[in-house]
């Protein structure tokens, strides 16, 4: 149930679209009259979500998140059309909470998602996470609250003390990593997790026209592209997808190595 006492009801209309660059954001033009959540004032933190297929579990995270966050929040759900609805489940989901969705058409990747709700969100401080709950929405304070502090990002690391990873099959745990050692190895990356998918940053680091969005690992781009930022790593334990089916494939594998090799090419 929402804060407003309603479920997402299965035959809501669908807001019209109003256009944006390589999306669409939905808003609905009559929010009052249909139950939309109106905020009283734009949001300081944005919570951007990339989806596909992720329908089982974004219910649940947007739940959470609001226990987390309770007000002055917005949550940007990136959706490259998945098949199974989820954009369409966000845009309910926007009537009890305050949602918005861009609904890009094909797939695109997460990087670029990333970087396309920075651009559609309105908060000064951008959370990064998953919609699958490996990431913990009660984790996502202490990251906004560790960037409100000072730092340029909060990274979320399994491999700093304190962090772990939880119920995940083990070639998995040696892909995260290889992946972790050839960035640290090959970038003289210091922190500890530069692969990460959750982290909270300063939006206007993700405003940078140098960022390209290649493959899944948009972090690891910002953080190259900010050497002498103030970067504080925030232990969390990664715990195996709740639903839905892993994203991992070996183009994904493909364009992490060639993400290594522009960065390391073109530098900072």
């Amino acid at each position: 149930m929402g804060p407003a006492g309603k479920a997402p009801g299965a035959g809501a209309a669908v807001p019209e679209p109003v256009g944006h660059p390589r999306g669409r954001i939905f808003e609905d033009p009559d929010a009052s009259s249909r139950g939309r959540l109106v905020p009283d004032r734009l949001p300081d933190v944005s919570v951007v979500v990339p989806t596909y297929n992720e329908r089982d579990t974004l219910p649940e995270l947007v739940q959470a998140l609001h226990r987390a966050l309770g007000e002055g929040y917005e949550v940007v759900v990136v959706d490259d059309s998945s098949p199974d609805g989820t954009a369409d489940l966000a845009r309910e989901l926007a009537r009890s909470y305050p949602v918005r969705v861009v609904q890009r058409p094909g797939r695109h990747g997460l990087g670029s998602a990333v970087l396309e709700g920075a651009r559609a969100a309105s908060g000064s401080v951008v959370v990064v996470m998953d919609a699958d709950l490996s990431h913990p929405p009660d984790a996502v304070p202490r990251l906004v609250e560790t960037v409100r502090s000072g730092a340029d990002v909060a990274v979320g690391s399994r491999y700093a003390p304190g962090g772990g990873i939880r119920a995940w099959p083990l070639h998995r745990r040696l892909m995260s990593r290889v992946a972790v050692v050839l960035a640290r190895w090959w970038l003289r990356e210091k922190v500890q997790d530069p692969v990460s998918g959750f982290f909270a940053v300063r939006r206007e680091l993700l405003l940078d026209p140098h960022l390209h969005g290649l493959g899944y690992k948009i972090l690891l781009e910002v953080l190259r592209r900010n050497r002498g930022r103030r970067v504080v790593e925030v232990p969390y334990v990664f715990t195996d997808r709740r639903g839905g089916r892993s994203k991992l494939r070996p183009r994904e594998v493909w364009d992490y190595l060639r993400l290594l090799w522009r960065l390391r090419r073109t530098g900072p």
